[in-house]
């Protein structure tokens, strides 16, 4: 542990100073990576300026108020901003008064004519968006239109279609389900007056226009009509969407001619003019310059020494968290090296090397319960066959001894226990050859209708002798490519599970359906059931949900084993659930 400390804190230590040095140097050669940083910085800056005074321009008919919204702006960009009229009246300046203005003008300020260098995405128009004069909608409409848009897009998405809804600068809720999606960078002032598809649903109660609508939409159209008149032009009007509706018969998707979209831009900016702020010339200064002193070599030293001393210092501490865990693990994994499979590691930490905690835990847990089944097999083997061979050996003793006569019954007794021998053995031996993957099948085409008819012929006698129903109930007669002869084995150890369990006038239903590409074998009883808690622990072997050594009802704990071995070996599983004193089905599905 002291060897991966060392290297722990060595390699810190090399990257502490590598890095501390190279910073020192970069810090104390040039600042020409940090300049042009900033001039990209500035170039944003003053996009940002731009953009929030278009916005002011675009909701405001004069400047009156715009002072402190440019202190503001100053304030935030550390950037001096000033704006005068066309004719060099000052409207607000950041800078206190009588400071000279910057020798050069960064940009119009024009919501009617925007800048395309300083707002890239701008329409053809040159339009700001946000600029919609009498097409603003007032609080109760919007509160309205966007409560039935609402309603609009829910029903929209109950019939399937993808929905989504946004507000234009107009206030008016704009709701898409299929085709292309409103561009953010080209927002429009309005929404197309057609719905994008055609559902069911009712659109109409949003995209209708409202009164102020119309009148605005009015006012424009005689605009056009002004600006077209004299003009050879064919005839329409502008639509809501602020489009020319052509009221003669064009080519789907046609554009209007450029005598219509000149009239149409003039029309609109001589709408707006009225509700919007005039040009003003903006000046930006340059952003405030940090002092050209350089730093002295020794404070650069001295400042470089402190933070390597720290990173040290912090890697210690890093290292110590580190290899405390690691000891805890390694006292653990010689603990378990001696026979301690009680063995495990208290980690507060978060992390790899918790998870490494958490693995070995579970490895420690597994081992454990490994060992312990491997006790309990060898006590429960030992047991199963020692009964018998007591039997056997005191039978024959007696006859020995001449105590007992070796007459028909007792040679029927005593070959019922050799069976029963015979029969531990031979699951024990399938079990094996399962475990050690030699198990052998023998496939061909089987129809589970005549398979489930053989095993509850076979199991008939047995159930009406213990006062039992045993029914078969195929659907649709599926058939399968399997070993008959282990999935008669399989299927006759659930019904002998069944009868064991199932008192005197239950039922017992065999079962068989097509589900999918697989085939469902259940085997279902109204026996006693199985408790939730021991439903995961049915197919582990000698377990017994009857603790019992009783051979009546207890069984050898062998069967259920042999059944889920039998399935896997199919490429197959086997199931159980259980309601207790209700049923319990055992299910093998196997592929087709």
């Amino acid at each position: 542990m002291r060897s991966l400390f060392v290297r722990l804190l060595t390699s810190s230590a090399v990257v502490a100073v590598c890095s501390i040095t190279a910073t020192a140097w970069l810090a104390a050669s040039s600042t020409s990576g940090a300049i042009q940083r900033e001039q990209g910085q500035t170039l944003a800056s003053d996009a940002q300026i731009n953009n929030s005074l278009l916005g002011y321009a675009s909701r405001h008919p004069d400047w009156s108020g715009v002072t402190a919204t440019v202190r503001d702006m100053a304030a935030r960009n550390g950037r001096r901003i000033a704006l005068t009229s066309d004719k060099g009246t000052l409207i607000a300046d950041s800078a206190t008064a009588g400071t000279p203005l910057p020798a050069r003008v960064s940009a119009v300020v024009d919501p009617l004519t925007v800048d395309v260098t300083l707002v890239p995405g701008a329409a053809r128009d040159r339009i700001d968006p946000r600029a919609v004069g009498p097409f603003l909608l007032s609080a109760p409409d919007r509160a309205r239109l966007v409560k039935a848009a609402n309603a609009y897009a829910a029903c929209a998405g109950r019939t399937g279609q993808v929905v989504k809804m946004t507000i234009s600068n107009t206030g008016r809720p704009m709701v898409t389900t299929t085709g292309k999606e409103p561009d953010p960078q080209e927002p429009r002032p309005m929404p197309s007056a057609a719905p994008t598809v055609t559902d069911p649903c009712d659109a109409t109660t949003f995209r209708t226009p409202t009164r102020t609508e119309k009148a605005a939409l009015k006012q424009l159209n005689l605009l056009v009509g002004r600006c077209l008149k004299g003009k050879s032009a064919e005839r329409g009007s502008v639509g809501l969407d602020l489009a020319w509706v052509s009221k003669e018969k064009q080519p789907q998707g046609a554009e209007p001619d450029q005598t219509i979209s000149s009239c149409i831009v003039t029309a609109r900016k001589e709408q707006l003019d009225p509700y919007v702020a005039p040009a003003a010339y903006l000046y930006i200064g340059s952003p405030t310059e940090a002092g050209g002193q350089r730093i002295p070599l020794p404070s650069i030293a001295g400042a470089a020494l402190l933070v390597l001393l720290l990173t040290v210092g912090v890697s210690v501490m890093a290292a110590r968290r580190l290899v405390r865990p690691v000891n805890a693990l390694t006292d653990a994994a010689r603990r378990m090296r001696d026979g301690d499979s009680s063995a495990r590691v208290m980690v507060r930490t978060t992390g790899e090397i918790s998870e490494l905690a958490t693995a070995f835990n579970e490895m420690s847990e597994h081992l454990q319960r490994m060992e312990e089944q491997r006790k309990a097999m060898v006590s429960d083997v030992s047991h199963e066959l020692r009964t018998p061979l007591s039997n056997l050996r005191g039978w024959l003793e007696a006859a020995q001894d001449g105590v007992a006569e070796l007459d028909p019954a007792l040679i029927a007794s005593l070959v019922e226990e050799i069976l029963l021998l015979q029969h531990i053995v031979d699951d024990l031996q399938e079990l094996a050859l399962a475990d050690a993957g030699k198990l052998r099948l023998h496939v061909e085409p089987v129809r589970l209708g005549d398979l489930l008819d053989q095993v509850a012929t076979a199991h008939r006698g047995r159930a009406e002798a213990a006062g039992l129903t045993l029914t078969t109930v195929i659907i649709d007669d599926p058939s399968l490519t399997a070993d008959p002869v282990r999935l008669r084995q399989a299927v006759g150890n659930l019904v002998t599970n069944s009868l064991r369990y199932t008192p005197r006038g239950g039922h017992i239903t065999l079962g068989a359906r097509q589900d999918g590409d697989q085939v469902v074998i259940e085997v279902t009883d109204t026996g006693v059931g199985i408790r939730a808690e021991y439903l995961p622990h049915v197919f582990d072997r000698f377990w017994r949900a009857e603790k019992s050594r009783n051979r009546r009802t207890g069984g050898s704990g062998l069967g259920l084993a042999i059944v889920r071995n039998l399935a896997e070996a199919h490429g197959g599983t086997a199931t159980v659930t259980s309601v207790p004193g209700v049923r319990t089905t055992f299910a093998l599905r196997l592929p087709s």
